[in-house]
């Protein structure tokens, strides 16, 4: 919806550019703060937001399975900056990762068919979506590590905001601070079948699915430094894992994942520190 659009009653305004939902107001808000931000952008048309009850009206959940265990969940049209989130499959009780802006009345009776959720864990802002609502619905806590609190846009009881290096949301699930994209960018490792990384942005699943990077912002291209990428990768170093869950959909790494990352950090440090600049001219 335009924001020059008229809106007649209390909402939970949500931008379409990425995907974010607001405060209860009466009037959207002037701006995104996400996409003010020099790690996105805002949209080129102008500012222009949505509502959860507009969007259960035009949009649908769409569910795909991206490993064992692991099934992507993602709206249809495209919506936002076209995320994914992952619902996370564990006998100890399921746990989501990541979130998108819609909850639509059969995703939800499924997924509470299949148990419910144990808690939401999100990477970083650009996630953060409609957490609240889906916080609700599931009767659960959002997890965000509290260096990230400047970005949460509409505060709520149900948001645990978590300090230090990292939290276990259920046994075998660890929340890891990394920084890096954001102060307060996360992974979470999974304890099963050799280990599982989810990184949302934090770790980039590059299109060969054999490599990674870390961006301080990744559509305007801005890079982080050398010691900013080592101090990443030394976050998860203690941490066993085969399979890398990367941010968009079916960005997977299947195996050598722990290797992916350190063989990335090695090339991108690399890069940094002048490999590339006396390539020859052809």
């Amino acid at each position: 919806m335009g924001a020059e659009e008229r809106f007649s009653s209390m909402e939970c305004y949500i931008c379409t550019e990425c995907g974010t939902q607001y405060s209860e107001t009466a009037n959207p808000p002037d701006n995104c703060t996400i996409c003010s931000d020099e790690r996105q952008f805002v949209n080129h048309h102008g500012q222009q937001w949505t509502t959860h009850h507009r969007l259960k009206r035009w949009f649908r959940n769409t569910i795909h399975q991206q490993g064992p265990g692991v099934i992507g969940i993602g709206v249809e049209p495209k919506l936002g900056i076209g995320q994914r989130a992952l619902l996370i499959r564990s006998k100890h009780g399921n746990v989501l990762w990541d979130c998108v802006s819609l909850l639509d009345d059969g995703l939800a009776e499924l997924i509470k068919a299949a148990g419910g959720l144990r808690a939401i864990a999100v990477s970083h802002p650009h996630f953060h979506n409609s957490m609240v609502d889906w916080a609700h619905a599931f009767e659960c806590q959002v997890y965000i590590h509290a260096a990230n609190r400047p970005w949460v846009m509409r505060p709520d009881s149900s948001i645990r905001f978590w300090e230090g290096k990292q939290t276990e949301l259920a046994p075998g699930m660890t929340s890891i601070h990394c920084g890096g994209h954001f102060p307060g960018s996360a992974v979470l490792h999974h304890d099963h079948d050799g280990g599982e990384l989810f990184t949302g942005d934090t770790f980039y699943v590059n299109g060969d699915h054999r490599s990674i990077t870390v961006m301080y912002s990744f559509p305007n291209y801005i890079p982080v430094s050398a010691a900013r990428v080592r101090l990443v990768e030394k976050a998860v170093e203690s941490f066993e894992f085969q399979r890398v869950y990367g941010q968009w959909w079916d960005a997977v790494i299947p195996n050598g994942g722990k290797d992916a990352i350190r063989r990335s950090a090695e090339r991108y440090v690399s890069a940094i520190e002048g490999k590339y600049d006396n390539q020859p001219v052809r």
